[in-house]
């Protein structure tokens, strides 16, 4: 049985990861890299570990946060769902059971905001652990002059926690802002979709979200 750490090793798709990296870098997007699907990975198993599941859904979800973004590799539209379709033949060509296959694909398919849906448990992991990752370090831009909107409110983003409470009803992320670079609207103006869609997966997961900025709670 393949495990998260074999993925993480393997050669092909630690190349795929890069290649579509380096297209959202041309395309002028924040970091996609080794340090997000990471980030992703170990938040999303994180989750699912902490409120109790099976181990092997909790490697599942980590599998499904490292793969999640490989479809950029084609093109940014859509790409959950090109990359749902290159992980089923990764995982294929590997030896996964296909129920396996079939979780991970499910929600890869379903992480991305405007057609994903929190259909199931990692699903439900992979949206909160992807959408909580904003923070200074994904902005490739050095010219803060010329930042946009995205550059604006990652780069203002100084620490970044999600965290459930020791009830496990709540699922918490909370954001240390610097608004000299961006202002809690402008994080609202570009992610209060994503929030919308943590909320939903949060329910899936019979927790509740919270969003608290500066030690206030929005959400």
């Amino acid at each position: 049985m393949l495990t998260f750490e074999d993925i993480k090793n393997n050669d092909d798709v630690n190349t795929y990861i890069t290649k579509a990296d380096e297209s959202l870098c041309a395309l002028g997007y924040t970091e996609h890299s080794f340090a997000h699907v990471t980030r992703t990975a170990e938040d999303a198993g994180y989750i699912l570990r902490t409120l109790g599941y099976p181990e092997r859904d909790a490697q599942l979800a980590q599998i499904s946060g490292y793969l999640h973004d490989i479809g950029n590799l084609v093109n940014r539209e859509n790409h959950s769902l090109s990359g749902a379709v290159m992980v089923f033949n990764i995982l294929e060509d590997l030896g996964f059971e296909a129920a396996e296959i079939a979780t991970v694909t499910t929600a890869i398919g379903n992480h991305d905001e405007g057609t994903g849906v929190p259909v199931d448990h990692v699903s439900a992991a992979l949206i909160l652990a992807d959408k909580s990752d904003v923070r200074r370090s994904r902005v490739r831009n050095t010219e803060i002059s010329s930042f946009d909107i995205h550059d604006r409110v990652n780069y203002s983003v100084k620490k970044s926690v999600l965290k459930i409470n020791e009830e496990h009803s709540l699922i918490k992320l909370k954001l240390t802002v610097d608004t000299k670079y961006g202002s809690v609207m402008d994080y609202f103006e570009i992610f209060l979709g994503r929030m919308i869609m943590c909320r939903k997966a949060a329910e899936r997961l019979n927790l509740e979200f919270k969003l608290i900025i500066n030690e206030q709670q929005l959400i």
